[in-house]
C-alpha cells in the first residue's frame, strides 16, 4: 500500500500581460515582494493579434494552464476630464467578438486607490481597438459607453477565457486623453507620470490575486 502522503497543489500562477516595452520594463521594476503564488510578466507585442498569439500560447501549456490572467500598460482615455496618470479598472472589455466580464473589479478599485493614493481610479467598458484612436474616433467609442481604449485588452481576456475558467481583470493608466493628446509615450510629462503609475501597481494586482485564490462560496 502507498502511504505517500499527498502533495497539495501550489496556488495557481498569476499571468500579467502587457504589449510595449516600456510597460514591461515598469512592472519588471515594480515590487514583486507580496505576490501570493508564481508570476510571470507576459511582453505580448502590440496589437489585438499578437496579444491574443501570446496569451494562447502561454496558456496552452504548463505551468499557465490555470493562471488568472490580468491585462495592464497603457490606453488612451475617452472621457472629458481624464488625465494622465489616471486608472482605469475594466468592468468588461469589449471587441467585435463581444464583451468579457472581469473579476473582482471593486476590490481592484479599493487596492490601488491603497497603492497609489492620490490617483483618480475610473471604472467601466474598457473597448479594443487595432489601431491608434485619434480625433473624432474617442467622441464615436465615448458614445458607445466605453471609458477606454486600448488595442490588446480585449484579445488578451478573450483568449483567456477561451482557454479555460478563470479570474480575469484589465487595468490600465491612462497616458493619453482628450485634452492631453500624447504623441510619443516617455517624451513627456504625462508619459512619464504613467510609466510611474503602472510600476507601483503591483501591490494592488497581488491582493487581486490572493483574493481570487480564495474558495468560492
Amino acid at each position: 500500500m502507498d502511504r505517500t502522503p499527498a502533495t497539495r497543489p501550489g496556488p495557481a500562477p498569476l499571468l500579467i500581460a502587457c504589449a510595449l516595452g516600456i510597460e514591461h520594463l515598469a512592472l519588471r521594476t515594480g515590487d514583486r515582494s507580496g505576490a501570493p503564488g508564481p508570476l510571470t510578466v507576459l511582453r505580448t507585442g502590440m496589437g489585438p493579434k499578437n496579444a491574443e498569439r501570446a496569451v494562447s500560447g502561454a496558456l496552452g501549456k504548463d505551468p499557465l494552464r490555470d493562471a488568472a490572467v490580468l491585462a495592464t500598460g497603457f490606453c488612451a482615455g475617452l472621457a472629458p476630464g481624464m488625465h494622465p496618470g489616471d486608472l482605469v479598472v475594466a468592468e468588461e472589455t469589449r471587441d467585435a467578438r463581444g464583451s468579457t466580464p472581469c473579476t473582482g473589479t471593486a476590490l481592484l478599485v479599493e487596492e490601488l486607490v491603497r497603492a497609489v493614493p492620490g490617483r483618480t481610479v475610473h471604472t467601466g467598458p474598457l473597448t479594443g481597438s487595432d489601431h491608434v484612436v485619434r480625433g473624432h474616433e474617442r467622441g464615436d467609442l465615448l458614445a458607445t459607453g466605453a471609458i477606454a481604449v486600448d488595442m490588446e485588452s480585449a484579445a488578451t481576456l478573450h483568449s483567456a477565457v477561451r482557454a479555460g475558467q478563470r479570474p480575469v481583470a484589465a487595468v490600465r493608466v491612462v497616458v493619453d486623453a482628450p485634452q492631453h493628446e500624447l504623441v510619443r509615450i516617455g517624451t513627456v510629462r504625462g508619459g512619464i507620470s504613467a510609466f510611474r503609475v503602472l510600476r507601483a501597481v503591483l501591490p494592488a494586482f497581488f491582493e487581486w490575486h490572493r483574493s481570487s485564490l480564495l474558495p468560492r462560496r
